[in-house]
């Protein structure tokens, strides 16, 4: 078997196992189970005379079992949303006038970003202005507005 094939084959187990550790992690019975360790670990307490060994025992499990459930909840996040980003770049690129500027927006420096943040909060003061509720406008149309906008003071100055 290749070296490439391993790795998918190893990335594929890995994959379907953090899916079903995840889901398992997140459903009642994994709650319940992590419920009954600690009634169980207090009511050893008495028993160890709630010593120093009893208290690492609880302090080890949960450092481990957080420490593991970062990079397994890491991994599930960074999946899903890079799912919902191919979901919506299908949108973007299906629906007819929408920008084509926002298919992997999310590979955008902070300042691009930002001034598109900024542009649709200008968009939306406009779309509050309309009364017509199903009026919408692009990123191209709002572009286009505003430089017929910003050519207009020339013209009346012009006039003037």
């Amino acid at each position: 078997m290749s070296r490439s094939k391993q790795r998918f084959r190893v990335r594929d187990i890995f994959d379907r196992a953090a899916f079903r550790a995840t889901r398992w992690t997140g459903s009642s019975w994994a709650f319940g189970l992590a419920v009954l360790v600690i009634v169980v670990w207090l009511v050893t307490g008495p028993l160890c005379g709630f010593s120093d060994a009893w208290q690492l025992f609880i302090n080890s499990v949960t450092t481990v079992g957080t420490f593991l459930m970062v990079f397994l909840i890491q991994h599930t996040q960074n999946k899903e949303s890079l799912a919902v980003q191919l979901k919506l770049n299908e949108l973007v690129a299906a629906v007819e006038g929408a920008s084509n500027r926002l298919v992997d927006v999310e590979e955008l420096t902070e300042e691009e970003l930002d001034v598109l943040h900024e542009h649709y909060r200008r968009l939306a003061e406009l779309a509050k202005r309309e009364r017509d509720l199903r009026t919408s406008h692009s990123i191209d149309e709002a572009q286009a507005r505003h430089d017929r906008q910003a050519c207009e003071p020339d013209r009346r100055k012009r006039k003037d």
